[in-house]
This record gives C-alpha cells, sequence and structure tokens, in this order.
C-alpha cells in the first residue's frame, strides 16, 4: 500500500463493488466476485475471482491486494486463506439497515471518500424518510399494513433476513416471521413445517430465491397454499436478488422501492375494498 488509502482492492461481495464505483473509485478495485451483476460495466471492466464461498485464492494473490473486502463469517475461510498469505482482509457482517450504512461510512472513509459517502448515505436516509412518510400517509387515511411473507430460498424454505424484513417495515409491510428474521444464517430461518406459513396466512409474497428464478406458479401450487390470501388474490412478486439480498445500496434503494411499490399498492387497494384485520 503506498499512501493512506489502499490502491488495489479485491471485493468477495457485490455490495462493496458497487458503493466503490458509486463513489467514483473503481479505479482501486482489483477483482471482483463473478455474482456481481452491478454495476453492470464492473463484470466487463475487472476480474472475476471469487463466489460467494469459494475463492481463487492464487489469483487473488497474483492481482497484488493490499486490501481485500468480504462479506460475513461465511468467508471466514476464505479471509483466513489470504490472512496467512500476508494480505488485509476487512471482512464486514452487516446484518441490519443501521449495519449497511454504517459499512458503507466505513469503506468511504478507507478510501479517502467520508464526506461524499456520507453526503450519499445522508439522501438514502432521506428517502426512507420519505416512504416512511407516505406509509403513514396511507394509514391516516384508513389504509391497512399487509402481512408479507419473503422466501429467500424455496426448498427448504427459507424466510427474509433481517435487513429484508426491516426494509419490509419501512416500505408498509409487516414481516410475517419476524422472529426468524434475528437469524443471520439461512440455515435457522428455514420452515420445517410448510404449513406455519399457511397459518401465518400472509397478504403478499415476495419471493428472491438466491438467483435462481422465482415460480410464482409453483408457490401457488403447494400443498393447501391455494387457501391463503396472498395466492387467492394473486399478489405473488419476484424481487431480483441483486436488488435485495446484497446488503449495500441496492438494498436500501431500488430494493426498498420495488417493496414499497407492491405494499403501497395493497395499502390503498385496502382503503375502499376493505382487507382482512
Amino acid at each position: 500500500m503506498t499512501g493512506l488509502y489502499p490502491q488495489r482492492i479485491v471485493c468477495l461481495t457485490e455490495e462493496t463493488t458497487e458503493w466503490l464505483y458509486l463513489l467514483g473509485e473503481e479505479a482501486r478495485i482489483a477483482g471482483i466476485s463473478g455474482y456481481t451483476v452491478r454495476p453492470p460495466r464492473a463484470r466487463q471492466e475487472k476480474p472475476k475471482v471469487s463466489a460467494f464461498l469459494s475463492a481463487k485464492i492464487d489469483k487473488i494473490l497474483a492481482l497484488q491486494p493490499d486490501c481485500v473486502f468480504g462479506f460475513s463469517d461465511l468467508q471466514a475461510d476464505i479471509a483466513a486463506q489470504l490472512i496467512r498469505h500476508g494480505v488485509q482482509v476487512t471482512v464486514f457482517n452487516q446484518r441490519s439497515v443501521a449495519e449497511i450504512f454504517a459499512m458503507m461510512y466505513q469503506v468511504a472513509a478507507m478510501v479517502g471518500q467520508a464526506e461524499q459517502g456520507l453526503q450519499r448515505i445522508a439522501a438514502m436516509q432521506a428517502h426512507i424518510d420519505q416512504i416512511r412518510a407516505q406509509v403513514n400517509a396511507l394509514q391516516a387515511a384508513g389504509a391497512r399494513r399487509p402481512r408479507v411473507y419473503f422466501e429467500e430460498w424455496d426448498e427448504p424454505h427459507i424466510s427474509a433476513i433481517r435487513w429484508v424484513s426491516e426494509l419490509m417495515g419501512i416500505a408498509g409491510g409487516d414481516d410475517v416471521f419476524p422472529e426468524l428474521a434475528q437469524q443471520g444464517l439461512g440455515k435457522d430461518r428455514i420452515i420445517a413445517d410448510s404449513a406455519e406459513v399457511l397459518r401465518r396466512d400472509p397478504d403478499i409474497i415476495f419471493g428472491s430465491w438466491c438467483g435462481k428464478k422465482f415460480r410464482p406458479h409453483l408457490v401457488a401450487q403447494r400443498p393447501g397454499w391455494d387457501a391463503m390470501a396472498a395466492v387467492r388474490s394473486g399478489q405473488l412478486h419476484e424481487i431480483k436478488s441483486p436488488l435485495i439480498l446484497q446488503p449495500g445500496p441496492a438494498a436500501l434503494t431500488e430494493g426498498l422501492d420495488a417493496l414499497h411499490a407492491v405494499c403501497a399498492d395493497w395499502m390503498r387497494a385496502s382503503i375502499t375494498a376493505g382487507a382482512r384485520p
């Protein structure tokens, strides 16, 4: 590393890549995750050196990074291998909206863009406040909040991680599995009994199957689910995983907007048509 800031950064997940591009610091990126789709140009400009649970250690070392950004305990083994080779590694573990903002500020500061980072964060927080105000106005007009089930994986059924659950709440919906949202690992958010979703009877179902295409008709065909309010009314919606399962800028902007568009439409309809209490 020369100077105060890293010059060759490898990003093992998409959110730090997108954030560095937004900050205008893409020249510092030496390598990215193969799952990166935001921004689209990153795939053409940067070498792909990792998946999510695995990485090409030799290829990363050949890039001579002075810093590697990773995400969560799931990348701990990758981080350990790189650290043993003398590479500086920073692994973030953001699981909530507040923690996403904290990660973004830390990354901005690490590349000398703390002030710009704060400005962009403030704009995103203002947007969140605007959506909250819209939801409050709908509720004041007599709208009800929909019960929402977010499915992160189909077999087994895995419900929303914490930041997604929080964003659904901001968007106007109430997560039907709030207790599972507190669990950081997917294996701890598995819904063992499919009938439990039916018992909680969501008004809206969102699907984001970790990169696999969401199939609403397959969800509707699950035993007993045809009696569910969301299925009866056709409220089954896909949100692409890069928009909502990336704990970074996309989730706080386009991901939140996609959730809010569906929840707000449901709330408006509940004013005139009436929705269940």
